[in-house]
């Protein structure tokens, strides 16, 4: 009976579907979060080697359900830009994750998305508009972080919590990076045999909670005001680095 359940028990499933439901809420209102959320909870009765790979594919689910809603809303002039930087900062992450040890270069991950989150609670900003530049740096940093950590969505949040874009513009770019990226990460994943027969199964019965989830926060975002986005964002943000340092140490 246990491998109908995808291999895991009938108490787990439960667990994890309580998770990806949860998770997906907060997806469906930000437009990022759920990988994290994800492998942080779910690291409790799942092994990496099998969490990661199943994380990027509910990712990339959750992506393409919100595509057709938040399609309208992409800062699409800037997505080439992050994606280039992303191009090139995802193999340097590699680099720096054989390098050095992966336990530092999680903490200054960890510690900088920290730093510039408790700075935006206070108040900083981006002095104007971003231009080329900067949305090409926000992107090699994402992407190093995503080589490193997997974790590229959360430099380029901060960074898009410190223009003076609106929350829907915000939304929608998150979603749609983190679509494009995690195609990338799920099509090299799937070159190494780690998106197996288990993986799809887990995913399609996490499915119905992941999409519940979404349809949920989807209906939370239409309701919230710029102001408690953006607060809540920020809590996120905060949240997921204190996660990721006290992970970093177990």
């Amino acid at each position: 009976m246990e491998s109908y359940y995808g291999g895991l028990s009938l108490q787990v499933l439960f667990y994890c579907l309580g998770v990806v439901f949860l998770s997906s809420i907060v997806r469906g209102y930000s437009g990022f979060g759920l990988a994290a959320l994800l492998v942080t909870a779910l690291s409790l009765v799942l092994p990496p080697r099998e969490l990661v790979p199943l994380a990027l594919v509910l990712e990339f689910l959750a992506s393409i359900v919100m595509l057709r809603q938040v399609w309208k809303d992409v800062a699409w002039p800037a997505m080439g830009w992050l994606m280039l930087g992303a191009a090139v900062g995802t193999p340097l992450g590699v680099y720096a994750l054989a390098a050095w040890p992966e336990l530092v270069m999680r903490l200054v991950i960890a510690l900088l998305v920290l730093g510039a989150s408790l700075l935006l609670w206070f108040g900083l900003s981006y002095p104007g508009p971003p231009n080329r530049r900067a949305t090409l740096g926000a992107g090699l940093v994402s992407g190093v972080a995503n080589g490193v950590a997997a974790v590229g969505g959360l430099p380029l949040v901060a960074f898009y919590m410190s223009l003076s874009t609106g929350a829907a513009v915000i939304r929608a770019t998150l979603s749609t990076y983190l679509l494009l990226l995690n195609a990338y990460g799920a099509a090299a994943l799937a070159v190494q045999g780690l998106i197996t027969f288990e993986v799809a199964l887990r995913s399609g019965l996490f499915a119905l909670p992941l999409l519940a989830g979404i349809l949920l926060g989807n209906r939370r975002f239409a309701d919230t005001t710029p102001e408690a986005f953006r607060r809540f964002t920020l809590a996120l943000l905060i949240a997921l680095s204190l996660f990721a340092l006290i992970r970093a140490f177990l």
